[in-house]
């Protein structure tokens, strides 16, 4: 299996440009990392918190709920930011990361990821319908999610450096 023809052929001029500046390459690579790290951090910080808060008083979960709220909007910032980069780093070299199966494993793990988010945001948007945040079976399910959330964050930059190194 390849790359299709004209998705090589398009990306030729960003390759070219991107494979002659250094400065170029540094600062997409630099984008990609650390929008990574901020999305990602701050959603495993928050999961771990949410972690606490199912374990904890009606006060303590609704204030949960208040933070994963305003929070959200900058992961997704992040995961948008990481998208750009990692599109421009893909069209850098389209033959190699086409065929790479641990490319499209990152990938699927980001799907993966971005619908465990989108779960977890409907199950908040439910819990926070209920009196006091008091639905145990939501706060179970947002358990859930959050413990899938790091474990997914965590794949994907496992499966970010495996590419790195084996592409």
């Amino acid at each position: 299996m390849s790359a299709p023809a004209i998705l090589v052929t398009l990306a030729v001029p960003w390759s070219q440009l991107y494979g002659d500046s250094a400065l170029l390459q540094i600062l997409v690579v630099f984008g990609h990392i650390a929008a990574l790290v901020f999305a990602g951090g701050l959603a495993v910080t928050l999961d771990r918190a949410t972690l606490r808060a199912a374990r904890g008083s009606s006060e303590m979960r609704w204030r949960q709920l208040e933070e994963l709220r305003a929070a959200h909007r900058l992961v997704l910032v992040g995961l948008t930011l990481s998208l750009v980069t990692g599109v421009l780093l893909f069209g850098a070299d389209v033959e190699t990361y086409f065929v790479a199966w641990i490319f499209w494993l990152k990938l699927g793990l980001i799907v993966a990821l971005l619908a465990n988010g989108f779960r977890m945001t409907r199950v908040e948007s439910r819990i926070g319908e209920t009196p006091n945040a008091a639905d145990d079976a939501g706060w179970r399910a947002l358990r859930l999610s959050a413990s899938v959330s790091i474990f997914l964050w965590f794949a994907i930059a496992f499966a970010g450096v495996a590419l790195v190194n084996a592409a």
